[in-house]
């Protein structure tokens, strides 16, 4: 009943009435925006002067901005995580959206952002499939429900109603997650242009005076609580239908083009943002680091009977483990700065100790053959060629992948989740008793790793070494025994 008497948040009731130029149109106000792309924005408004407001515009028919409008699109943030190993629990309003756009009710007010003098960034997040062409959208005439369409319209507005001014291009900054996603957008904008028969000019105009950013982004943003509502209201003073719980974490990687530093102050704000010429070393790291020790780490975890991932990170054998491989044999094959590697890796550890995220090994088990191969396999062989060794440790998280798929540990079933034929093909593979036969077929089948492993010199007795071990001892047993056989 006490929620009940609240008000609606808006700006007078927290005393923020300041109008802030439109400098950015966002396409998408889901959770991971407000959580990540919103929040940096207000950050840098606030703490480095960049004096940006954003209009939030509708991605789909079905979205829900008019939510944002009614409470004068302010929301609460609540960022909850571990970080340099203190929690962090904080809550704060986000300001900075201006105004927020349905173009499928209100198109006339989309296409007027065309003519806003001081718009300069674009930012999106429409989802991995929000970057496509749909050939049936051959009608310039709007609504349109596809995204590139929508923003080739207000880039075509926008050219017509400044003459092509050179000064008047803007700035494209998606969040999507696909890769290279500003010059997939790009592309999209260009067949548009085609389509719809634009101007030369146009099309000269989007190539020299607009500037695509490849971005990669990664927060967790489980976004609105609603399965424990009352525990973040009881926090507020008013009543806020949309507010976002994000984890503190937060990477933001952008490729610059035309100097991008000088437009938005990153710099002066703490957040790990990095405007850099070269965006796949990040892309890598994220993938084998943060992906990779998920994935690392996973097979010895399940086979200890350990079921999340901060209760394995915990343990003081796992915990260990995956320290010593990330540190030892995995960010020594990326070739990023030395310190770069060991600030993300310690975060990314604070990530996976997190108390307010639930994550469950059998989840990240999931197509787990694929993941290995794609985030660890190319770790494990470059380390081999770097220092003409086996990397032991990953070594070790190989072995224990391969008894994995067994199906069963210690009396327990465990939870395969992977494509039939390779769940099959480990079937008949472990048909076989003899521990050299199972690794030497294990290694050299090419549907799991596209490669045959037994190439690798000193691997297969190595694997067949550890796989004995794992089956007549506990798991940290098995592995010390192991790495002081190779020592």
């Amino acid at each position: 009943m006490e929620n009940q008497t609240k008000q609606k948040l808006n700006r007078e009731l927290i005393d923020s009435q300041e109008k802030l130029p439109i400098k950015i149109v966002q396409f998408g106000g889901g959770n991971f925006m407000r959580g990540f792309t919103d929040y940096v924005i207000d950050k840098l408004n606030k703490e480095a002067g960049f004096n940006a407001g954003i209009v939030n515009v509708q991605p789909t028919p079905g979205g829900s901005v008019h939510k944002l409008e009614e409470q004068d699109n302010l929301y609460t943030l609540f960022s909850r995580g571990i970080k340099k190993g203190e929690i962090i629990d904080t809550k704060q309003v986000i300001s900075a959206i201006q105004k927020s756009i349905n173009p499928y009710t209100n198109y006339d007010e989309f296409l007027v952002l065309a003519k806003e003098k001081e718009l300069e960034f674009i930012f999106s997040n429409t989802t991995e499939t929000g970057i496509a062409y749909d050939e049936s959208e051959n009608d310039y005439t709007g609504p349109h429900k596809n995204f590139p369409a929508k923003l080739t319209v207000l880039l075509h507005e926008r050219f017509k109603h400044f003459n092509g001014a050179e000064d008047k291009g803007l700035r494209i900054i998606p969040c999507e997650l696909i890769e290279d996603n500003a010059l997939a957008l790009k592309e999209m904008i260009l067949k548009y242009a085609r389509l719809w028969n634009l101007e030369a000019n146009f099309v000269q105009w989007i190539e020299q005076n607009n500037y695509f950013h490849n971005t990669l982004v990664d927060r967790i943003v489980p976004g609105y609580p609603k399965d424990d509502a009352d525990t973040y209201e009881d926090q507020l003073d008013y009543e806020d239908q949309m507010m976002v719980v994000s984890e503190v974490f937060l990477l933001f990687v952008i490729q610059d083009a035309a100097n991008l530093k000088e437009r938005i102050p990153f710099d002066k704000i703490d957040e790990q943002i990095l405007v850099v010429d070269n965006i796949q070393p990040y892309r890598l790291r994220k993938v084998r680091i943060l992906n990779g020790g998920h994935t690392l780490m996973l097979a010895p975890a399940i086979l200890s009977g350990k079921e999340t991932v901060k209760e394995s990170i915990d343990d003081q054998f796992l915990g260990k483990f995956l320290s010593e491989t990330i540190f030892n044999e995995v960010n020594p094959t990326l070739g990023l700065d030395e310190t770069e590697l060991t600030d993300f890796a310690e975060e990314v550890f604070d990530r996976f100790r997190n108390p307010f995220i639930k994550h469950y090994q059998a989840s990240i088990a999931l197509y787990f053959v694929s993941k290995f191969k794609v985030r660890i396999l190319p770790s494990l062989l470059k380390y081999v060629e770097i220092n003409h060794k086996l990397p032991l440790n990953l070594t070790f998280s190989l072995t224990s992948l391969i008894r994995f798929y067994q199906g069963n540990f210690d009396e327990k079933s465990l939870p395969l989740n992977d494509e039939e034929a390779i769940v099959n093909r480990f079937k008949e593979i472990w048909a076989n008793e003899n521990y050299d036969k199972v690794t030497e077929l294990a290694l050299s089948e090419t549907i799991f790793w596209e490669t045959d492993l037994t190439k690798v010199s000193g691997l297969k007795s190595a694997v067949a070494k550890a796989l004995w071990e794992i089956d007549h001892n506990d798991i940290e047993t098995a592995y010390y025994n192991f790495i002081q056989f190779y020592s």
